[in-house]
């Protein structure tokens, strides 16, 4: 299995942004996904997660302002980001039980 995260870039304070993870490989269907992300010098932070159903739970320090979706056909979960800060500013990942995506770059900055 893999994940590929993509969609990071730089963004202005107040913008948004859309990440992406898409899993290849996999025959089992992905019930869960989570997205996790780790500034510099700091430890990784679970971000949030979406289940099969769709339900999904986000860390308070995003709340309101991230959510998470999924495209199963697609076998891809989004995290859409808006109002982002520059506290937003790490890199991103999609993780799956064991499987880790490689990471995308989000530089929230003026």
């Amino acid at each position: 299995v893999q994940l590929q995260a993509s969609g990071g870039g730089l963004v202005r304070p107040g913008g948004s942004l859309r990440l992406s993870c898409t899993a290849s490989g996999a025959r089992f269907r992905i019930d869960i996904m989570g997205w996790y992300r780790q500034a510099p010098g700091k430890r990784r932070e679970w971000v949030g997660f979406i289940r099969s159903d769709r339900h999904t739970e986000l860390a308070d320090s995003v709340k309101g302002r991230f959510t998470i979706s999924r495209d199963n056909a697609k076998k891809t979960v989004y995290l859409q980001m808006s109002s982002l800060k520059p506290d937003d500013t790490a890199v991103y990942y999609c993780n799956h039980m064991q499987y880790w995506g490689q990471g995308t770059l989000v530089t929230v900055s003026s």
